[in-house]
């Protein structure tokens, strides 16, 4: 019967732990209806298709959301949890992914022309087919931990190996 203990011990630790980590409704809503929500909690939220230009969404936590198609012109997404987001096809010209964390984000076919990624981290992110030929921040560094295919749109001088 002791060694139980420790197990129940732990999953009721988790127990606690689990809400905090998990979506905030209510704010996910704001953001779908157009509100600026800075450090808000949009774990999974699901904004594919949503309109939602020049939205300050800094420092929020987007970690597994569903971006995709959405139309998100000059939002900042600055210092933001983005690890995990689905951008597939959607238009962020002009947003700012500046000091964000795009660890395994699926930027395949976004639209990121004038985008900021100074200091973004891109380890493991995919760019394929992403047109960033305008984008500024990029690093080559950044880009070496990334991956892309033959139509992914660089700035002059950088480049990205091939998805596998």
């Amino acid at each position: 019967m002791k060694p139980l203990l420790p197990i129940l011990a732990a999953a009721g630790l988790l127990a606690l732990a689990g809400p905090a980590m998990t979506q905030n409704a209510s704010q996910i809503a704001q953001v779908r209806g157009g509100a600026n929500c800075p450090r808000c909690n949009l774990f999974q939220a699901d904004l594919s298709g949503a309109v939602l230009k020049g939205r300050n969404l800094a420092g929020a936590r987007l970690r597994q959301a569903d971006l995709s198609l959405a139309e998100m012109n000059r939002t900042s997404f600055a210092g933001g949890d983005l690890r995990d987001v689905n951008f597939y096809g959607g238009v962020f010209g002009g947003a700012s992914f500046a000091g964000a964390n795009l660890t395994n984000a699926s930027l395949v076919g976004a639209y990121l022309e004038g985008a900021n990624f100074r200091g973004a981290t891109l380890a493991g992110a995919n760019l394929s087919g992403a047109e960033m030929d305008r984008a500024v921040g990029l690093t080559q560094a950044q880009l070496n931990r990334a991956c892309g295919d033959m139509s992914t749109r660089l700035p002059r001088g950088l480049s990205v190996p091939a998805c596998r």
